[in-house]
């Protein structure tokens, strides 16, 4: 679960680290209100899921500035928020339609800034370990900087159960070129960083960038945290923080049936069970000339309401052409599945060609089940010949 900057920020605040003074928006009467609030000049920040927000544009605005804009006077507060809240933020992580800005955080602009420096926390798979990444280089260009210079990259492990050791935190501090009076404040926003990763179950809190500013101070300039879905359980706190309207409708539909889903922008429809399995098929379906256009996991268990509210998902795509069912039998057996597909199909209408490779336990009558159907399902016996077949479908369908 994503959530917006301001509220990252009130968590880091929470947890000691120096956050500059903000206020929450809804309106451009709200925004001139914020401004008077704090006093000039301020920054008006969009508040989306996205990345990206200062490169952004606000689609048929014809405005030149993204969503990230200093403002120095009262009324281009109320004017800029204007343009915010009409027109849709487009971002390299949005997609071409852009993301509808239903909150503008606006935040007292920090002193002219001196440097600025990138801090984040992620769980490290290799070592199963979380890992403290920092780089003396942050801002806007930090993944071209990890791309082509891994190694300003500093790496730090943590221990899940102490935390970030104050030794850690300090010697990092003095890496990333912190000295004097700002390390110690460094020092005390790293630890805040590290200690909401490790108390929220997080899978990622950053700050980018972390700034020093011409009078000495180190500030929390923009921040970014997302929890792990599966330990959000153990946080009810957390869940005010969830914004629906930022989420895709899609996938909270399919998680609240259970299933693993995720959008993504080709046309053909992947229902396979096993991530690993569906990775592979939409890996198959891209090498021989198709575009996958979701991610879905049914899990080793589905039955036949699961396999049913799949269909649906997948149906309710418009971009969708053709749908490819991939299944390995373990633990439900291929006549199972077969009888669900069957009784979904019935169900749901299908209005574009379905191709069904099945393999595993009760294979044979699982394939003879769909074939005594009398529905328009094709089968195939192969991977390969599955993704060749539904490609094509899906190519004779535009």
């Amino acid at each position: 679960m994503k959530i917006h900057e301001y509220q990252a920020k009130e968590l880091l605040a929470d947890a000691g680290a120096a956050v500059p003074a903000g206020v929450v928006v809804s309106s451009p009467d709200e925004a001139m209100q914020a401004f008077d609030k704090l006093g000039g000049p301020v920054v008006l920040k969009a508040q989306v899921h996205a990345g990206g927000r200062g490169k952004g544009s606000f689609k048929g605005s014809g405005k030149d500035y993204g969503g990230v804009k200093f403002i120095k006077t009262r009324a281009e507060a109320g004017e800029v928020a204007e343009t915010m809240f009409r027109y849709p933020l487009v971002t390299k992580q949005t997609g071409e339609e852009g993301q509808k800005v239903s909150k503008v955080l606006v935040v007292q602009a920090a002193a002219k800034i001196a440097r600025e420096v990138y801090v984040g926390v992620v769980l490290d798979r290799a070592i199963g370990l979380p890992i403290v990444m920092a780089c003396a280089e942050g801002g806007v260009e930090i993944e071209e900087v990890a791309a082509q210079h891994p190694e300003k990259i500093l790496k730090r492990t943590i221990d899940p159960d102490a935390g970030i050791h104050p030794f850690q935190a300090r010697r990092l501090a003095y890496d990333l070129g912190f000295t004097g009076e700002q390390a110690p404040k460094a020092e005390k926003i790293i630890t805040a960083l590290a200690k909401v990763f490790l108390d929220k179950d997080c899978s990622l809190a950053e700050i980018n960038p972390l700034v020093t500013t011409a009078d000495g101070d180190v500030q929390v300039l923009d921040a970014k945290i997302t929890f792990d879905d599966n330990a959000l359980f153990r946080h009810p706190e957390l869940e005010k923080l969830r914004d629906v309207t930022e989420e895709d409708p899609a996938e909270m539909r399919a998680a609240s049936a259970g299933l693993s889903y995720i959008n993504l922008t080709g046309d053909i429809g992947c229902l396979v069970n096993g991530a690993g399995l569906a990775m592979s098929t939409m890996d198959i379906i891209k090498y021989h000339g198709g575009s996958p256009a979701n991610f879905l996991d049914v899990g080793g268990g589905a039955n036949e309401k699961q396999v049913t509210e799949a269909f649906r998902i997948l149906l309710s795509d418009s971009r969708v052409k053709a749908v490819l069912v991939n299944i390995f039998g373990g633990i439900m057996k291929c006549d199972i599945i077969a009888g669900a597909i069957i009784a979904a199909f019935k169900e749901v209408g299908f209005h574009v060609p379905l191709v069904v490779r099945l393999e595993g336990t009760n294979v044979a009558q699982g394939k003879k089940m769909l074939a005594d159907s009398g529905l328009n399902i094709a089968t195939a016996d192969g991977l390969t010949e599955a993704a060749k077949k539904v490609v094509a479908a899906a190519k004779g369908s535009h």
